[in-house]
């Protein structure tokens, strides 16, 4: 019986590369996705061609209802959940003393809340030898002007990782974290000039940027049996960004 894994956020980007590249593994995947109906059907081909299974669904990963929908689908859909890989989030910039509190506020809703309902709704379901991925940052070594709010919720998701892994004591479930450095998804290109995007690549001492199959292939070392002995940690895949 194949494995079967959630990924939020998989329309696109990072969440597009996880879906494909844990597709190439053997597992079924839940394409969970905020609206973009177009991008999670490019993503649901990607896993499709790698031979597996894909089923879509859309919400919001900062709803509980939405979260709670998405794994009754996936039970009714496969009967089972063996990996939940939350890549969904948001980033926002903006200096701290803009005082931009609604920003702020979609900021952690999106990266720090989304992230604790999903992994909420993942303990109730998964099961022995079961896997836990949620996303953080390498940004937060850097203390970046404007990343204030993000890295605020990017060092809380960290934070929830180390302490859900102590929690699921004895269940033989791992909860760890992926922090990427910077990867050229539109999410991060987005409004950068081209002087910001060289000064990226050259931070890392691999002097490049990231690709999202690079991050993919950290989650699937996560998701997969040669992960097994590694919990309640942050895997900081950067090329040295940090």
């Amino acid at each position: 019986m194949k494995k079967i894994a959630i990924i939020t956020g998989a329309s696109g980007g990072i969440g597009r590369a996880v879906a494909g590249r844990l597709a190439h593994d053997g597992f079924d995947t839940v394409i969970h996705y905020l609206g973009n109906d177009a991008k999670a059907r490019e993503t649901a081909d990607i896993v499709s061609a790698a031979g597996a299974k894909a089923l879509l669904i859309a919400g919001n990963v900062a709803e509980p209802t939405d979260v709670k929908e998405l794994f009754a689908a996936t039970m009714t859909s496969f009967g089972r959940v063996d990996v939940v890989v939350n890549c969904a989030g948001s980033l926002l910039l903006s200096p701290i003393a803009k005082g931009d509190i609604e920003q702020f506020d979609e900021t952690i809703r999106s990266n720090l809340r989304g992230t604790f309902v999903v992994l909420a709704e993942a303990v109730r379901h998964l099961k022995e030898d079961g896997r836990i991925i949620a996303f953080s940052s390498s940004v937060i070594a850097k203390s970046a002007p404007g990343y204030g709010a993000y890295i605020a919720a990017k060092a809380g998701v960290e934070g929830l990782v180390s302490v859900l892994a102590s929690e699921l004591r004895g269940r033989k479930i791992c909860v760890n974290a992926v922090a990427p450095g910077p990867v050229a998804t539109e999410l991060f290109l987005k409004g950068k000039s081209k002087e910001q995007i060289d000064a990226a690549a050259k931070a890392a001492p691999l002097e490049r940027l990231g690709e999202p199959l690079d991050i993919a292939k950290a989650v699937s070392f996560l998701a997969g049996p040669d992960g097994a002995w590694v919990n309640g940690q942050i895997l900081r895949v950067n090329g040295g960004f940090a």
